[in-house]
């Protein structure tokens, strides 16, 4: 699993703008005025060629009684109680407040790495005013300023000098781990169930009740699987954090764990975007992905509604490429052993592994169909590609100007590969390289 590392502070500390900062993008809404993130965002982070899963929270106020701010308390409480590394940013402008002086009082009594972060700071004179801040009983302050990016090469290189080293989490060798996701009561522990032929996990149409992510091992085709039932994760404002104490991240953990993702929608209460925000998540973390319907029994048919229904599917996850998708009941059992037999052709893709030969063969003949621009004045020529790993398969392609590949053009690269070799339901990674010249 991927280390975490959590941003927490008062509201209108800067917490969002670190977040991008880190990022290198502006994902994250920032506003100047407090309480905009009132949920949890997450993303992955590459830093020294360490990643990790950097989560911006909600404002953290100690002792307000506000229902919005006793949320986004709840929602940081648990991003510090899931965290291996804490980021606690202040305001250096401000000062020092009475909500650090209470929340630097709860940090100290946790058993993590704890880095404060005093945000702001722009220059000399702010520089000397964040000795204030030594009030708080703190040994080791970083100033920095998430705008302007001053100081944050060295939060960066503490941040990574704290990340745990290693995985506890061994796998075994052909093992295929299989995790199951998606909103909250669209059927998962059901599968779970209907998959493995016994009642593994409890199954209520009470949303919320599988809280811990469950592993059940079993064997098909002589094969070894694990399936991981994991937590729902509630649409954002749902509910308090406090009541669902294992959410989002707990999903996101099973994820790093899982080879295969099942991402699982509810048929008759249709798509929203929070099933596609869900399906993001394994995207981005380079699983393999099987989109189940479930509780099709529950929907009205006639002829053409599975086809309007897979259009529609096709539209809106369009970023999943072609990956399978799957009409099923858990309740009746329908199509439900189809899922399996995917399961095992999408494992098979996900470790497949193309040679040198036959892969520039497809490139080649992927440029001549159709001929890369001209970038400052120059076509771009594109020498070789070979496959670094799987578990996604992952490639590199040497061209004379890699900064000139046209992200359109990436995209369809990556298709005509799919079409020479397939890759069913899972994530193609594509690196663009300068070829170094010779002599």
């Amino acid at each position: 699993m991927l280390p975490i590392v959590a941003i927490v502070g008062r509201p209108n500390v800067g917490k969002s703008t670190l977040f991008n900062r880190l990022l290198g993008e502006r994902r994250a809404i920032v506003e100047d005025f407090p309480g905009v993130t009132r949920d949890r965002n997450y993303a992955l982070v590459s830093r020294h060629e360490r990643p990790f899963t950097l989560i911006d929270t909600g404002g953290f106020e100690p002792v307000s009684e506000d229902r919005l701010l006793v949320q986004m308390r709840e929602q940081s409480q648990l991003a510090i109680e899931e965290a291996d590394v804490i980021l606690f940013v202040m305001d250096g402008r401000e000062g020092v407040t009475p909500a650090d002086h209470e929340v630097c009082k709860m940090l100290r009594q946790i058993k993590k790495p704890v880095l404060y972060v005093i945000n702001k700071v722009d220059g000399d004179r702010q520089e000397d005013e964040a000795v204030e801040f030594y009030e708080l009983g703190i040994d080791d302050l970083i100033t920095i300023s998430a705008e302007h990016g001053r100081g944050v090469g060295e939060l960066v290189d503490r941040i990574v000098g704290f990340l745990p080293e290693g995985d506890d989490d061994q796998e075994v060798e052909g093992e295929t781990r299989l995790a199951i996701i998606g909103r909250p009561n669209v059927g998962k522990s059901s599968l779970v169930n209907r998959i493995l032929g016994k009642e593994r996990v409890v199954a209520n149409p009470l949303a919320g009740t599988t809280r811990d992510s469950v592993d059940s091992p079993f064997m098909y085709n002589k094969k070894r699987y694990v399936l991981i039932d994991t937590a729902g994760i509630r649409r954002k404002g749902k509910v308090s954090q406090k009541l669902e104490k294992y959410s989002v991240i707990q999903a996101l953990k099973a994820m790093d764990r899982a080879h295969v993702v099942l991402a699982v929608v509810d048929g008759s209460a249709g798509i929203i975007d929070q099933d596609m925000t869900i399906a993001g998540y394994a995207f981005e973390r380079g699983r393999a992905v099987i989109l189940v319907v479930n509780k099709w029994d529950l929907v009205e048919k006639d002829h053409g509604t599975m086809k309007e229904f897979t259009k529609d599917l096709r539209d809106r996850f369009s970023f999943l490429g072609n990956v399978p998708i799957l009409f099923v009941s858990a309740l009746t059992g329908q199509r439900a052993a189809k899922i399996i037999q995917d399961v095992e052709m999408v494992a098979e893709q996900f470790n497949r592994r193309i040679s040198t030969a036959p892969l520039n063969a497809a490139l080649q003949e992927a440029i001549e169909a159709h001929q890369p621009a001209i970038y400052k004045g120059r076509r771009l020529k594109f020498f070789y590609m070979t496959q670094t790993a799987v578990r996604p398969p992952s490639f590199v392609v040497f061209v004379n100007q890699a900064e000139g590949v046209h992200f359109s053009y990436q995209r369809y690269l990556v298709n005509k590969i799919r079409e020479a070799f397939g890759f069913v339901g899972v994530p193609l990674r594509i690196e663009y390289r300068d070829r170094e010249r010779r002599g």
